[in-house]
C-alpha cells in the first residue's frame, strides 16, 4: 500500500502522540493507518506499508484489538485476518475515553475508597486525608460528568460542547 505524503504525516503524528499518551508508537501508528485505510488491511500489509516486523504488527494488533479499536475481518477467498477500525471518530473517542477510565481512573477510585475507610486512615495527618477526599470527590465528579456526556448523541454533545465554550467564554469575560 502507498501512502500520500499527508496520510504519512497523519500516520507519524498519531504515532507521536500515542508515545506522549503512553501508548507504544506502532500500536498508534497501525491504528492510524486503518482509520485512513479506504479497506481491511492484513498483517503483511500493515507491515510493509510501516516498514515494521510482522512479529511487532501482530502484537500491536492484539492490543488494539484488548482495547476495541481494532476487529477481525475475513475477506471471501482469501485465509488471512484482516484487520479494521471504525471510522466514526466520536465511537473511536468513546472507546478511547472508556479504555483509559477503565484502566486508569476506575483502579485509581477503588484505592482512594479503599484508603478512606481503611482503619488506618487514622494514622494519616489530617492533611493528607483531606487530599485524599478532595481528589476522590474530585475524580467521582469528572467521572460522571464524562458518563453523562459520553452517553449523549454525537450532534447534541456537539451543541453541549459549544455551549460550554461560549459559557467559558462569558465567564473569561466578565472575571477581566
Amino acid at each position: 500500500m502507498e501512502l500520500t505524503p499527508i496520510a504519512e504525516r497523519f500516520i507519524l503524528h498519531w504515532g507521536e502522540m500515542g508515545s506522549r499518551w503512553g501508548v507504544n508508537r506502532t500500536v498508534a501508528q497501525i491504528h492510524a493507518l486503518l482509520y485512513l485505510s479506504d479497506r481491511p488491511l492484513a498483517a503483511d500489509d500493515i507491515a510493509d506499508t510501516l516498514g515494521v516486523a510482522r512479529s511487532n504488527v501482530s502484537t500491536s494488533l492484539k492490543e488494539l484489538q484488548s482495547w476495541r479499536l481494532a476487529r477481525v475481518v475475513h475477506k471471501l477467498g482469501d485465509r488471512r485476518d484482516h484487520f479494521e477500525t471504525s471510522k466514526d471518530v466520536w465511537e473511536l473517542f468513546k472507546l478511547i475515553v472508556e479504555g483509559r477510565r477503565q484502566r486508569e481512573i476506575d483502579p485509581t477510585l477503588t484505592m482512594l475508597r479503599d484508603s478512606l475507610t481503611s482503619p488506618e486512615i487514622d494514622n494519616e495527618s489530617d492533611e493528607t486525608a483531606q487530599r485524599l477526599r478532595d481528589t476522590l470527590q474530585f475524580l467521582e465528579t469528572l467521572t460522571t460528568w464524562s458518563d453523562e456526556m459520553l452517553r449523549l448523541k454525537p450532534e447534541t454533545l456537539m451543541k453541549a460542547l459549544g455551549v460550554g465554550a461560549k459559557i467559558s467564554r462569558t465567564v473569561r469575560r466578565t472575571k477581566s
